[in-house]
């Protein structure tokens, strides 16, 4: 009964909440359009380099590229594209932008998923762990490790992991995503890719499991306090089902906040790590973007930040009503 009424509820909500997504996105779109326009830079230099170019053949190339209409023209033709689908094409690859990205997207899909589970684990179980041993040993280091991983720079991060268990032990590649082998099988091929993802994993999921790990410890500790965890006890339930059945359930739910709002800066923790282990993921596009200047792929790449946002927002509510059944979207 109580799935049925949370389905009929919820229906009304997730729709308005969709319909959201469009102006959301436009405003994004035309925002992120003039300030990518006016930052310092030039694409057409980027693409010529240091050829002796004849300037007629720089005002034709500006031409086919449309940088030479006024940018409120140019503004209205990107608009235009985008209803039609087409999000142009990259300056740089020569390809359609919206292939260019699902190339990569498969890459950080695969990096930010295995991280998001290595932290939401690792990180309540932790949590839980340190709350119920208040004043241990086990406590205060995982409290240590609660501010070192908050306060620890993910470039930093990764390059001292790479330096130490790559350089110096040899325990797993520097960078990429796949050996330079041709005769790799199915299996051999997903466990050499495996054995590429541990160091980029590990380092972006490092700040999200110190920072799941110290909320989850504070809010368990205040649940642990409460009349129903007190009364629960003094039934006779043993502690494991207490802790875990009883008190995590309303303890994860500022848990449940953290990790919607983090999924909002995966591109931007993506830019850094993909950077340094050149990993070929989307974040390595936007670092690559950015460099050169190429408006089409910068553009897609805030559009899809953009719903990003939207839907982490969105899946984070229902996350709460569906633990809270206190929460009710009418």
């Amino acid at each position: 009964m109580r799935k049925s009424n949370f389905s009929r509820s919820i229906a009304p909500y997730v729709l308005s909440r969709l319909a959201q997504l469009l102006p959301i996105v436009l405003i994004i779109v035309v925002v992120n359009f003039f300030l990518i326009r006016l930052a310092p830079g030039d694409p057409i230099a980027y693409i010529i380099g240091d050829a002796p170019v004849p300037e007629e053949q720089v005002t034709e190339l500006r031409r086919k590229l449309g940088l030479d209409a006024p940018l409120h023209r140019q503004l209205a033709i990107y608009l235009a594209d985008i209803l039609s689908g087409n999000f142009g094409y990259s300056f740089i690859s020569r390809a359609p932008v919206l292939d260019v990205i699902l190339e990569r997207l498969p890459a950080t899909l695969l990096l930010m998923i295995s991280q998001y589970l290595l932290a939401i684990a690792a990180g309540i179980m932790l949590g839980v762990i340190s709350a119920r041993r208040q004043g241990s040993a086990l406590d205060t280091g995982v409290t240590l490790l609660s501010v070192v991983g908050y306060a620890v720079p993910v470039f930093w991060l990764g390059q001292m992991l790479m330096l130490v268990f790559a350089n110096k032990f040899g325990l797993f590649p520097a960078q990429g995503m796949l050996s330079l082998r041709y005769d790799l099988g199915p299996v051999e091929k997903a466990l050499d890719v495996a054995h590429h993802l541990v160091l980029p994993a590990l380092t972006l999921a490092f700040f999200n499991l110190a920072l799941i790990a110290r909320l989850t410890r504070s809010s368990m500790l205040q649940v642990l306090g409460l009349e129903y965890v007190i009364f629960a006890r003094s039934k006779g339930l043993s502690e494991r089902a207490v802790v875990y059945k009883h008190a995590l359930r309303n303890a994860v739910l500022p848990v449940v906040t953290i990790i919607g709002m983090n999924l909002r800066t995966i591109i931007a923790g993506a830019v850094l790590t993909e950077t340094v282990f050149a990993w070929p993921g989307l974040g390595r596009l936007t670092f690559d973007a950015i460099y050169t200047r190429d408006y089409p792929v910068l553009m897609a790449m805030f559009i899809l930040v953009g719903i990003v946002v939207v839907l982490a927002n969105l899946l984070t509510d229902l996350a709460y009503a569906y633990l809270d059944p206190r929460i009710r979207f009418g």
